[in-house]
């Protein structure tokens, strides 16, 4: 099979969708592998290494989607990518179509069978190829807070963790999964006053064994949010419901009422926030106000931290590439019930019931197209 991998295009986005080692193993196996010119060069992984490992450098996307079976990205195309793709061919990468319609038509356009990161799952019932993303975003998101907490970044002027004699800054969690899960690791360490909200009662309690008495659980009601909320200076949303839009738990009329220059780090963005007020933002430009409310909403936060991203995406990905490339595409999908859940559209039809409903698509069933 011929294995593409094209330069990333959206802002501040240097992570790879293979990087050496993976294309050795493909190589390996007898797969060719088409690397676009400098597509790795952001992070430390140059041209001459692809080489080495027998990948062929290509100069310009439109060739790595002409020549290849299978695409293989990290972000979501932009529209001049979906343009270029074709019946037959295969785009494996996030797509958190929910929120984006016009991807959606782009792809149900292209006749492409397009495969999303973030709802191929697991055994154990859990997104493996979201997991490392969250962690590294989740991680990301108390550095982002902390950040725009100082006075200079428009911020209350708090130290997160404050200092003997000195309250420390209020940081409340929405959802305890991976993201929430690891926002609380990182908070807890920096010294700052937690409460974590969730409906999984056995996830927080699992927590209380963990943290004890160092942080706060609530179980996610509307009252729980807007009291907690009102009161924080940092507000970390991690609300994940797969392959559907986030539900908005901070509303409008509620933002307004937290302190001017407290924080808000919407983690769920890809999947259209989960405040009211959120709305995407770059790395460039991470950062707006409403009300005297920061908002920080950048749409791809481990792309600031490109390398570590990219291994750790690369190592979780690397089985279901494989498995793509030696027993093709539809083979793959029918014999692999967890990667089959990662199909979101298939030549002009939509697979995910999720992202059906988020757009009143009609759903096709995957079974009935692929056997």
């Amino acid at each position: 099979m011929i294995v593409g991998v094209p330069k990333e295009i959206k802002n501040h986005e240097y992570r790879v969708g293979l990087t050496p080692d993976q294309v050795f193993e493909l190589s390996r196996f007898g797969h060719q592998v088409l690397i676009e010119k400098n597509a790795g060069q952001g992070i430390g992984f140059l041209d001459e290494h692809y080489v080495m490992v027998g990948a062929e450098i290509v100069d310009h996307a439109k060739h790595i989607f002409e020549r290849s079976n299978l695409v293989v990205k990290v972000k979501e195309p932009q529209p001049e990518e979906c343009q270029m793709l074709k019946p037959g061919q295969t785009l494996f990468t996030y797509l958190h179509l929910a929120p984006d319609p016009a991807q959606t038509q782009a792809l149900i356009n292209s006749q492409a069978t397009c495969i999303a990161y973030e709802t191929v799952t697991s055994s154990n019932g859990r997104l493996p190829l979201l997991a490392p993303m969250s962690e590294v975003a989740g991680r990301m998101s108390m550095q982002a807070a902390a950040n725009h907490l100082e006075k200079s970044q428009g911020g209350r002027g708090l130290l997160l963790g404050g200092v003997p004699g000195v309250y420390p800054a209020q940081v409340v969690i929405l959802g305890a999964g991976v993201v929430g899960s690891s926002a609380l690791q990182m908070a807890v360490g920096l010294g700052a006053e937690v409460t974590i909200i969730d409906k999984n009662i056995d996830r927080l309690r699992e927590l209380d064994a963990l943290y004890g008495n160092r942080i706060h659980t609530l179980y996610s009601s509307t009252s729980n949010i807007e009291r907690a909320v009102i009161n924080a200076d940092v507000v970390i949303g991690s609300v994940l419901i797969p392959g559907a839009s986030a539900p908005k738990l901070v509303s409008k009329s509620l933002v307004s009422k937290i302190h001017p220059g407290s924080v808000l780090v919407d983690v769920a963005i890809d999947q259209g926030g989960c405040f009211e007020t959120s709305r995407p933002t770059s790395h460039q430009d991470p950062t707006y106000l409403v009300d005297d409310v920061i908002h920080y909403c950048v749409a791809n936060m481990p792309g600031a931290v490109a390398r570590t991203s990219t291994i750790a995406l690369t190592n979780a990905t690397a089985p279901f590439v494989m498995d793509l490339a030696n027993h093709g595409t539809e083979l793959a999908l029918a014999r692999n019930q967890h990667l089959m859940n990662g199909l979101n559209v298939y030549q002009g039809h939509v697979c995910c019931q999720a992202v059906a409903i988020a757009q009143g698509l009609e759903y096709v069933d995957p079974k009935t197209l692929i056997h």
